[in-house]
Formats: C-alpha cells, sequence, structure tokens
C-alpha cells in the first residue's frame, strides 16, 4: 500500500471518512430470517466439516448432546475434566 491516499468526494452531505467499501447501504437491508429459530438464550456453535456431515439438523445435535449429557456425571455446576478442548 502506497503511504500516500487518495480519496474521491461522495457528495453527499456529512458523509465519513470511510472507504466506499465499508459504508453499508441499510435501505437494502433484509430482515435476519433465521431470528424466528433463536428462542430464549441461543448459543450458535460452529463445527467442523467432518461433524457437521454427520448432523443435519440442530435438532439431532441437541439431541446427541443430551444423551451424553444425562450420563455425564456433573456436579455442582462444575466441568468434567478434559471435557473443553483448547481452540
Amino acid at each position: 500500500m502506497s503511504e500516500k491516499t487518495t480519496r474521491k468526494a461522495s457528495g453527499k452531505k456529512g458523509s465519513s471518512d470511510q472507504r466506499a467499501e465499508y459504508r453499508f447501504d441499510y435501505s437494502r437491508a433484509k430482515a435476519n430470517r433465521f431470528a424466528k429459530r433463536a428462542k430464549g438464550a441461543v448459543v450458535a456453535v460452529l463445527l467442523e466439516p467432518d461433524v457437521a456431515a454427520v448432523f443435519k439438523s440442530s435438532e439431532s445435535v441437541n439431541s446427541v448432546l443430551r444423551s451424553i449429557l444425562s450420563v455425564v456425571p456433573l456436579t455442582s455446576g462444575r466441568r468434567v475434566s478434559g471435557s473443553r478442548k483448547a481452540v
């Protein structure tokens, strides 16, 4: 990147000094199509591709996790040792 940068005048009154690619036109924004699915406190988790290939829905992931939780001994809200993987 060169030391000297050039800026084009946008022609809009009161426009910011942001580059065009960082300006978002909110008049063309669409509502979040996934918002209806999020009920209560929802946590989004990214699955690795090999795991995601096995689970086709959030219901199937939750079902397996609940079955695991039913057999894993949790005491007073503490995690079982080794249950957390460093990323």
